[in-house]
């Protein structure tokens, strides 16, 4: 068995070298004291510097590994603005650590060492943060401690996550454990390569509740995800209140696919997901799909129907059939009440408009309706983000344009969004048949849908969101996003089965260079990761294209 473990890590270590990434060779051999030492084959070699997920930027391994010991501190080190964030980064890592190690870890604002252990020190600013912007850190590890250096707190944050898979799995469970706690010896230095990297939840067709987005959120920040985009409302229901039209989520919300009982976020709610969202440097987009996708709404409100006759709740899952009624004025006291109380909720700068699939909508009439409703978003200091055929009106300067076409989408739809682009319209990519979590992996895959394909592990990873729409300009490209739509899910273990092994994969694709892409090193780094899912919990599709327990 530890014969196994050192040829996973060797294997790791080779694939990390065929990766792409930038890595420099190490120093040779790594000494103590002035002798030279090598791993024991007793125990696992630690993970190497490119064996985590994201790939970084840039790994310099070499020297000798740091391991934690009852002597290891936090230290912090941040200008007075900035220290308590970094001080909440810190308690954070503290917190994490201290269940498996069984170690104190006491976290300080004073640096030094103990007998030869500087511990782990979080360090914001100083020249050896320039060029690593709002969101890079480097990590350093030697004999006598590790290091993470950022310019901002959302880059030590993400550093600590990088720590934390450099460490072993075992360091996710709730007890103590009998592990040596060693991270390899080097320096990473790390960068995104796009500074919008997203999930979805649809939490209308089935409503997930606070502590189901929390969990989620905590598997997207582990992976340096940095927002969560949230389908707030559907033909299925409403999940959000509003107080000037309470009975959208009283009515509109008291049902969802299938049949079932629903339910919605309180204001107070909707805050504290914000808030733990916040607290992990993930930010909260919120959408409010329109002029279709509104049964919900217009079963509440008899007025917002062209008849003035409110339809039944919908628990189905077909598309396209509901539409606000674009001709009346109330419609636009609507958007206006509703877009007003929702970006007074949400800190984050974009407010997500929806307008995909509306097809009892006259082109006249969808083209009226999002011009009219993109300057509302502006008014109450909000960027707009909508699905892509919001191309199809006018986009606002600024606006952002989600794509989620696939193979078969029509040429002329891919060039109306290249155009936009090519006009200043910003663009998220998420293919349906690339990024979509809520397609099947295969044919028996008892979850999910298929209406956009198979989507393997394989397919989900291997393509490049800056070449993906080929005439769009590179520099319109915001970043990626994996939505995951729920007419069939509901429970953790479902969104589990259906995000793990491909969430992490877009995650990638997000963060890290081009240049870092090979599917073939990406399966091996990511089968390491299923021992890090099975101590936090988090069940998982064993993909046949991923070499699985090769370690």
């Amino acid at each position: 068995m530890h014969r196994s473990r050192v040829l996973a890590a060797l294997l790791l270590t080779a694939a990390a070298g065929l990766s792409g990434a930038t890595v420099e060779p190490a120093s040779g051999a790594t000494a103590t004291h002035g002798h030279p030492t090598t791993p024991s084959a007793a125990e696992a070699a630690p993970t190497p510097l490119t064996g985590i997920i994201p790939a970084p930027a840039h790994a310099s391994p070499g020297g000798t590994p740091y391991t934690l010991t009852t002597r290891t501190r936090v230290h912090v080190a941040a200008p007075g603005g900035q220290a308590r964030a970094a001080s909440a980064v810190a308690d954070d890592l503290a917190r994490l650590l201290r269940p498996a190690t069984g170690y104190r870890l006491p976290v300080s604002a004073r640096g030094g060492t103990v007998r030869g252990d500087r511990g782990i020190e979080l360090r914001l600013g100083g020249r050896a943060t320039d060029g690593l912007g709002a969101e890079g850190y480097r990590l350093t590890s030697g004999a006598h401690g590790v290091e993470i250096a950022a310019a901002k707190p959302a880059g030590l944050f993400h550093g600590v996550q990088t720590l934390r898979q450099l460490l072993p799995a075992a360091v996710e469970r709730h007890s103590a454990q009998r592990v040596r706690w060693t991270v390899a010896g080097g320096t990473v230095t790390d960068t995104p390569r796009y500074a919008y990297r997203s999930a979805m939840l649809d939490v209308s067709r089935h409503f997930l509740t606070v502590a189901q987005v929390e969990r989620y959120l905590d598997h997207l920040a582990l992976y340096k995800v940095n927002t969560l985009h949230l389908h707030l409302s559907d033909d299925q229901g409403w999940r959000i209140a509003v107080d000037s039209w309470p009975k959208l989520a009283t009515y509109g919300g008291s049902t969802e696919v299938g049949g079932g009982a629903g339910g919605h976020y309180t204001k107070a709610q909707y805050r504290e997901i914000v808030r733990y969202a916040a607290d992990r440097f993930v930010t909260v987009v919120p959408e409010i799909d329109m002029p279709s996708h509104t049964n919900a709404a217009l079963a509440s409100y008899p007025e917002l129907n062209c008849d003035g006759v409110a339809p039944p709740l919908y628990t189905g899952t077909e598309v396209g059939f509901s539409s606000l009624c674009v001709p009346k004025a109330v419609t636009y006291d609507f958007v206006d009440d509703v877009i007003r109380e929702i970006a007074a909720l949400t800190p984050g700068p974009y407010l997500h408009i929806g307008g995909d699939e509306a097809h009892s909508t006259s082109h006249e009439d969808y083209v009226t309706f999002m011009d009219k409703v993109q300057p509302v978003v502006a008014k109450y200091g909000k960027t707009v983000v909508g699905w892509h055929q919001l191309t199809e009106a006018h986009p606002v300067q600024g606006a952002v344009a989600q794509y989620w076409g696939y193979d078969a989408t029509s040429a002329a739809e891919r060039k109306q969004v290249t155009d936009a682009a090519k006009n200043g319209t910003r663009l998220v990519i998420s293919p349906a048949d690339r990024s979509y979590l809520d397609m099947k992996y295969d044919k028996d895959t008892p979850l999910g849908l298929s209406w956009a394909g198979l989507v393997s592990t394989e397919r989900s990873y291997d393509w490049d969101p800056g070449t993906y729409l080929p005439d769009a300009p590179a520099s319109s490209v915001l970043g990626v996003e994996a939505p995951l739509w729920t007419e069939t899910l509901s429970t953790d273990a479902q969104l589990d089965y259906m995000a793990f092994p491909r969430l992490p994969g877009i995650a990638e694709l997000g963060w890290s260079p081009a240049a870092t892409h090979d599917w073939d090193a990406y399966r091996v780094r990511l089968a390491a990761q299923a021992p890090r899912w099975d101590a936090l919990g988090i069940g998982y599709y064993r993909a046949p294209d991923v070499p699985w327990g090769q370690r």
